[in-house]
């Protein structure tokens, strides 16, 4: 089976926390200048950014291609020729159903992107970090604080502690009891909230593990948080991207539940089993 086409900004995007100043330097050139790049040879990026050839090429290499020419195409398939069937607009005379199959197939491909750069290292990182502390707080603002919500129903079903709030004033004091053994979860598309950085730096004076789930690499959240797990989202004509980035979080939260219950094994099973009956006398 033939793997999917790198997505080149994207990985970019998500790497760029861990390149060094002359690679961050290399990417700044690249994610402000995108076009430039499908016209320009190795040469000349090398000589604008006052770098030897063999730089650019590794850095090629450091984001998963084989050289600059692969390079090239994969970033002029994302600049040039947007997939028109998946990220469509939406027509006034379009039927119910072909409304929904354009939101279906928009839905699929932020999976899908986002599954691509998920990066297994991060991702086992927070999978340890959540099963081993003592509490794990979700934090979350607007919409996130669903996803937040949605987190907490899941995590409480393997038998750890969690817990969440939506109010900002009460998430702050959730955050000033935390300690060096606890896990702090922050969910934010932009990672740039205002309520979700003062909770991050409240977090931070305690010393308990920082998680971020967040869209972008370059944000205030991810730069500040000990592990990050990145998710993409695209803008379409009636939805936003971070409205469309829920999704996506939601399938990494699913991804860090389903770990955490086999990495628990009997425990989880145990606790899982308990909840399953607790709940029961809801139905009829």
């Amino acid at each position: 089976m033939k793997e999917p086409q790198q997505p080149c900004l994207v990985s970019i995007r998500t790497q760029y926390p861990r390149f060094s100043v002359t690679e961050r330097k290399i990417a700044d050139y690249i994610l402000i200048n995108p076009t430039k790049i499908i016209h320009s040879s190795i040469n000349q990026i090398a000589e604008d950014l006052n770098v030897a050839d063999s730089t650019v090429f590794r850095f090629c290499k450091r984001i998963g291609f084989k050289g600059y020419q692969a390079m090239k195409i994969a970033l002029a398939s994302e600049v040039v020729t947007p997939i028109q069937d998946i990220h469509e607009s939406v027509d006034e005379g379009d039927t119910v159903k072909a409304i929904a199959s354009k939101v279906f197939k928009s839905n699929m491909k932020t999976i899908e992107d986002t599954l691509v750069v998920l990066d297994e290292e991060q991702l086992e990182r927070a999978v340890d970090a959540i099963a081993g502390a003592d509490t794990t707080y979700f934090f979350g603002s607007g919409g996130s604080s669903l996803i937040a919500l949605d987190a907490f129903h899941k995590l409480i079903r393997t038998g750890l502690r969690v817990q969440t709030v939506s109010d900002s004033h009460f998430q702050q004091m959730l955050a000033s009891q935390m300690t060096k053994n606890d896990c702090a979860v922050f969910i934010s598309h932009s990672g740039a909230t205002k309520e979700i950085l003062q909770a991050l730096n409240v977090v931070k004076s305690t010393g308990a593990t920082m998680i971020a789930i967040t869209n972008y690499a370059k944000s205030p959240l991810s730069m500040g948080v000990d592990i990050s797990l990145f998710t993409v989202s695209e803008e379409t004509e009636y939805r936003s991207e971070a409205l469309s980035s829920r999704i996506a979080q939601l399938s990494v939260i699913d991804a860090l539940y389903v770990n955490i219950l086999l990495k628990r094994g009997t425990e989880g099973q145990k606790a899982l089993n308990k909840m399953r009956e607790a709940i029961t006398v809801k139905r009829i």
